[in-house]
């Protein structure tokens, strides 16, 4: 049964070269104990076990379905999202199990984040519906995916690009006493958050407010869409991780993988929630993006 619930928030792609992963690629977001713990300490460990090749694809070959549904880092996706060269406007497809919908404010600070790193001329469109639970938690990557094939509906159309967020009711069955998933981005437009983990830990003494970690989640994902880091948007500098690839060097940024913190919510409050730093964002621009 799904329950639709519809809320609009309103203000062809000619694919070439392509980057094909050998192994399955996805990236993850980790909140690990105690709870002391910074709300950047999100952005912990990016999971790829692969081997970029490079090569070429007949753009006829590729259905909207297909197109939506690529390894992450592929198929100049990060320049698609980025830039109005192939597609003008964007279309996020956000879907929850019922209960379990993002924040209000989650969505509007998800929403400036992308206006202010997306070239999209026709606007950034975010439609939530509500569907009943799978079922199925813990969840394995594969069990999303056939989620995803199950209830989402919207696909690249013309010159609007679209991608699919999944708020799940439950956790990631890797999870353990020491560390938990908070959201991985398994496809080049697929996203899942772990709602249930998410909400468990703001209701965690001294944790960070939900709709804090809601944010950083959506936009770290999301940045991974885009490409960051080294993910299928060219370094324009040196500054990957070179021990959790895919993730940022620069101190406090968005994008690196682990960072702690002394000190409890006030002190995570008044850092807020972590933005990119000067060169994750120059790689996005010379890709495209603002």
């Amino acid at each position: 049964m799904i329950i639709k619930k519809n809320i609009v928030i309103k203000n062809n792609s000619k694919l070439t070269t392509t980057f094909q992963i050998n192994s399955f690629i996805y990236e993850q977001l980790f909140w690990e104990k105690p709870h002391f713990m910074q709300l950047t300490k999100l952005f912990s460990i990016l999971i790829i076990s692969s081997l970029f090749l490079v090569g070429c694809s007949n753009d006829d070959d590729i259905t909207a379905i297909d197109a939506n549904k690529q390894p992450l880092g592929s198929r100049n996706s990060s320049n698609n999202l980025l830039s109005d060269l192939n597609f003008k406007g964007l279309t996020i497809e956000i879907v929850s199990v019922q209960g379990f919908e993002p924040t209000i404010t989650a969505i509007n600070e998800f929403r400036t984040f992308l206006e202010n790193r997306l070239f999209k001329p026709n606007g950034i469109t975010i439609n939530q519906r509500s569907v009943a639970s799978s079922n199925l938690a813990p969840f394995n990557i594969e069990e999303i995916k056939n989620i995803e094939t199950t209830n989402r509906v919207q696909f690249n159309d013309g010159d609007e690009i679209t991608v699919y967020i999944y708020f799940a009711d439950g956790s990631n069955e890797k999870d353990t006493n020491t560390k938990v998933t908070l959201g991985t981005a398994y496809l080049n437009t697929s996203i899942v958050i772990y709602e249930k983990t998410l909400r468990a830990l703001s209701n965690r003494p001294n944790s960070p407010m939900l709709s804090s970690i809601e944010t950083a989640t959506l936009n770290h994902e999301f940045a991974h869409l885009l490409g960051l880091v080294n993910i299928g948007t060219p370094l324009q500098s040196q500054h990957e991780d070179t021990i959790s690839k895919g993730h940022c060097n620069v101190k406090n940024c968005l994008m690196e993988a682990a960072i702690e913190f002394e000190s409890g919510m006030m002190d995570i409050l008044g850092s807020g929630i972590p933005k990119l730093d000067p060169l994750c964002i120059a790689d996005l621009r010379a890709n495209g993006g603002k």
